[in-house]
C-alpha cells in the first residue's frame, strides 16, 4: 500500500526559488574578474538566472543539452548553476587548470553546446576554439565596457545576452532523475570521466550536508567556498548555501592568503572551505596579521590535512577545523569528522585526533572495504583495504564511457574509490593511501600520508610529500621530498631524528630532498605521478 504524500519533484531550481522567496535580501558578495567588489542578492540572482535562463531557450537549449563553463567562484558563474540546470539543461563545469588537450577532449566528449568563459581564460579558449567542434556560442562573462576584442566565433556579451530577456518564468517541471550538472575528473592517467549528476542526487546531497551532524550549513553563516565552482560543484556550496539562505562570498581568483584575509575581515566570513595548500597560505598571513574576527570554521578537503595544521588552528587561534574526504563521483561529500557525542568530554588532543582523521559517513552513504581478492574487511580500526562505496548521490557509471564504468563498479554494484583505509567501529575513516600511491616494502605497507603528516609536523617543514623508490632487497622504500618554510634550513639528519620519535623504524625515508616547490593536479592535491617521474633516476643511499 502506498502512502498517500505530494510526490513532488526535487530540482535544484525550487533551491534558488526558495532563497528568493524567503531569504531575498540576503547579500551575495563577489571579488570579480575585473577588479572591483560586486554585490547582489538571491532576489536578484533568482531574477538574472530567469533572464539567463530565457537566453538559453532562445538560443535553442533543450533539455540534456550540455553547457559548459569555464570560470572562477563570482555571482555570474552562480546564476549560470541555476540558469542552466532549471530548464533541464545540463551545466558542465571545466576545470581550467588542466591541460589544453584535456580541456578539448572534455568539451567534445560531453558534446557542449555553448560556453561560458570568464575573461580570465579568453586567450586560452581562443587558442582551442577551432578544436571545439559542438560548440556553438561563445559567452564572455562580463559586461559591454569591459568585452575584450576577440576572435572567437559567435562570441556573445553576459550582460547584454541577459540584458535583452525578461525574468518573467515559472520554472519548469520535469523528471527529478533528469541531469543536471556534470563534472570530469582530473585523473592523472588516462581520459578524464564523467560524473552526471542528477537533480534528486543533488538534493538529497545538499540536504546531507546541510544537517547538523555534518556541514551544518546555517541561515546566520557568511560563507566562502575557496574550492572551485569549475570542480565538484565546489563541494555542492552552491546548493547548499542556497537551500539555508547564508550568505555567499565568492573570491573570485584572488585565493592567495592575504586576499583571503582581507575579504574574511571585510565580509565577516563564519565559514570558509578549501584544500590543505590554501589554509597553509592563510595560517602564514595569519602569523603577522591574526585572525579574521569573525571566523570560526574551517573545511578541509582535497587531500589530507597534516595533523599539525589543525592543531595550529584550533589551539592558537581557537577556529573549529572539520576534516573531510569524498570524490568527484560521490557530488562530492561522503565523510566528515564531526564528534559524536562520548567525545565532547575528551581532551583536546584526543579530539584533534579524530579531527585528522578523514571523519564518518553521513547517512546515505555506504562504506566497505576489502582486500586484493574482494573479500570483505572488518570495520576494527586496523585492517586496511581498498574502500568502496555506494548511495542515492554516488554515481553507477560513467557519462558516454563504458570501458571505465566497468571497471568502477564491482559485482554488488559497489563504487571503487581507489583509495586504501581502514575504518573504525565507530564509522571514522582513515586513509592510507591512494592504491597506487602505497609503498610495498619487504612485505609491509608504508602509507605515504602517515609519513607526510608527521614530517608537517616539523616546525621548519612548509610542505612535504612521500614517493616509493625502487629498492634492491625490500622492493620499494620512501623518499621523503620536503619545502622548508620561508627563511628556514632543514637537514636531512634532523627530520630523520624528529620522525624516528613519531612512527616505526621501518617507515622511517630511506633519503629525504629539499625542493622549492612541490607539484600538485589541478584540484589541489600532490600529483605524484610527476614526483615519480621527477625522482625516478634519484639513488637511495641504503
Amino acid at each position: 500500500m502506498d502512502g498517500l504524500m505530494m510526490d513532488r519533484p526535487l530540482l535544484v531550481s525550487s533551491l534558488i526559488a526558495h532563497a528568493g522567496r524567503y531569504h531575498g535580501d540576503t547579500e551575495i558578495v563577489s571579488r570579480t574578474v575585473e577588479g572591483s567588489i560586486h554585490r547582489t542578492t538571491y532576489a536578484e540572482t533568482e531574477r538574472r538566472a530567469k533572464r539567463l535562463a530565457n537566453a538559453l531557450t532562445r538560443l535553442g537549449i533543450k533539455p540534456g543539452d550540455r553547457i559548459a563553463t569555464l570560470a572562477w567562484n563570482g555571482y555570474r558563474h552562480f546564476e549560470l548553476y541555476f540558469g542552466i540546470s532549471g530548464i533541464g539543461a545540463v551545466c558542465h563545469t571545466i576545470n581550467p587548470r588542466l591541460f589544453h588537450e584535456q580541456i578539448e577532449y572534455i568539451a567534445n566528449h560531453a558534446g557542449d553546446r555553448l560556453l561560458f568563459v570568464d575573461l580570465t581564460f579568453v586567450p586560452l579558449v581562443e587558442k582551442l576554439a577551432e578544436r571545439l567542434k559542438p560548440i556553438r556560442h561563445y559567452v564572455i562573462m562580463t559586461d559591454e565596457a569591459h568585452m575584450p576584442a576577440t576572435s572567437l566565433p559567435n562570441a556573445l556579451c553576459y550582460e547584454t545576452l541577459i540584458a535583452a530577456e525578461s525574468d518573467k518564468l515559472v520554472w519548469p517541471e520535469f523528471d527529478e532523475r533528469s541531469a543536471c550538472s556534470m563534472c570530469y575528473t582530473s585523473g592523472t592517467t588516462g581520459n578524464p570521466k564523467a560524473a552526471l549528476y542528477s537533480n534528486r542526487s543533488t538534493i538529497l546531497h545538499t540536504w546531507a550536508v546541510c544537517s547538523a551532524d555534518a556541514i551544518g550549513f546555517s541561515s546566520t553563516d557568511a560563507i566562502c567556498p575557496i574550492v572551485p565552482m569549475f570542480h565538484a560543484n565546489a563541494w555542492g556550496v552552491p546548493y547548499s548555501a542556497t537551500m539555508v539562505g547564508a550568505k555567499l562570498v565568492f573570491p573570485g581568483a584572488a585565493l592567495d592568503g592575504p586576499s583571503l584575509c582581507e575579504l574574511f575581515e571585510s565580509e565577516g566570513v563564519t565559514l570558509a572551505l578549501g584544500v590543505p595548500t590554501v589554509w597553509l597560505g592563510l595560517l602564514k598571513e595569519m602569523e603577522t596579521r591574526g585572525k579574521p574576527p569573525k571566523l570560526a570554521r574551517l573545511l578541509v578537503g582535497g587531500s589530507a590535512a597534516p595533523r599539525a595544521m589543525i592543531e595550529t588552528f584550533e589551539k592558537k587561534y581557537g577556529i573549529t577545523v572539520m576534516h573531510g574526504w569524498g570524490m568527484t563521483e560521490m557530488s562530492p561529500v561522503g565523510t566528515l569528522s564531526t564528534m559524536k557525542g562520548k567525545h565532547r568530554e575528551l581532551p583536546l588532543d584526543d579530539r584533534i585526533a579524530i579531527k585528522a582523521t578523514q571523519g564518518r559517513p553521513m547517512y546515505g552513504v555506504e562504506m566497505k572495504i576489502v582486500d586484493p581478492e574482494g573479500r570483505r574487511l572488518p570495520h576494527d580500526g586496523v585492517a586496511a583495504g581498498e574502500l568502496l562505496v555506494r548511495g542515492p548521490w554516488i554515481v553507477s557509471g560513467y557519462f558516454n564511457d563504458e570501458k571505465a564504468t566497468k571497471a568502477a563498479i564491482d559485482e554488488e554494484g559497489w563504487f571503487r574509490t581507489g583509495d586504501v583505509c581502514a575504518i573504525d567501529p565507530d564509522g571514522y575513516l582513515r586513509l592510507t593511501d591512494r592504491a597506487k600511491d602505497v609503498i610495498k616494502s619487504g612485505g609491509e605497507w608504508i602509507s605515504s600520508i602517515d609519513v607526510e603528516n608527521a614530517a608537517m609536523g616539523h616546525p621548519d617543514v612548509a610542505e612535504a610529500a612521500v614517493i616509493g623508490l625502487p629498492h634492491p632487497k625490500w622492493s620499494e622504500r620512501p623518499l621523503l621530498i620536503v619545502v622548508p618554510k620561508e627563511g628556514r634550513s632543514p637537514t636531512k639528519e634532523a627530520l630523520i631524528e624528529f620522525l624516528s620519535g613519531r612512527m616505526a623504524k621501518w617507515m622511517l625515508p630511506d633519503d629525504v630532498v629539499f625542493t622549492d616547490e612541490l607539484p600538485h593536479t589541478a584540484t589541489g592535491k600532490l600529483l605524484k605521478t610527476k614526483l615519480r617521474e621527477t625522482y625516478r633516476a634519484h639513488r637511495l643511499p641504503t
